[in-house]
């Protein structure tokens, strides 16, 4: 899958200095890049016979709808807290300066859903790791992560160990 580095722009210093962003919108402009990102996504998932996708804003929510569109699964959003118009459940999560909320409707998951969160990127895990929470709190059971990408120069491992994680391409330096 290494090929794919080819449709992801690196972006220096952003959103600050001494920061390398990964920006993906270049991969969803190439109509066979992002086939084939979704196709591989798309054979990992099938492995984990899920019944939902779970799908983090804003990018997976990219991922997750084509992907839950050709699985023929559920898709629910996950979002930043207010966003969503219904009861939600809540999830707090550490950022490097401060917290941050991310929430799901309450009434999306139910007991026995076999859930594969989806998001572009895995960073320090900490947005994945609450919205596995949430996933269970509602009684559901976290069978997979899928992203394109895995910072793996971040410490991600102990936040997400509880899940199998699968992720196309690396970067393993900022």
């Amino acid at each position: 899958m290494e090929q794919l580095k080819k449709f992801i722009r690196e972006v220096p210093d952003f959103p600050k200095a001494g920061i390398n962003f990964y920006d993906i919108t270049t991969l969803f402009q190439d109509p066979d890049g992002f086939d084939m990102a979704l196709n591989a996504m798309e054979k990992y998932i099938r492995t984990k016979s899920p019944n939902k996708l779970v799908a983090i804003e804003a990018r997976g929510f990219v991922f997750g709808a084509a992907l839950a569109d050709r699985l023929q699964l559920g898709l629910i959003p996950c979002r930043k807290a207010g966003k969503l118009p219904y009861r939600t459940v809540t999830e707090e999560y550490d950022l490097e300066y401060g917290t941050d909320k991310i929430q799901i409707h309450a009434d999306a998951i139910t007991s026995g859903d076999r859930v594969v969160l989806v998001d572009d990127l895995i960073a320090t895990g900490g947005t994945l790791a609450a919205a596995g929470r949430l996933v269970e709190k509602l009684g559901g059971e976290v069978v997979g992560i899928s992203s394109v990408i895995g910072l793996t120069f971040l410490p991600y491992e102990d936040k997400l160990s509880r899940y199998d994680v699968n992720y196309l391409i690396s970067y393993d330096s900022e």
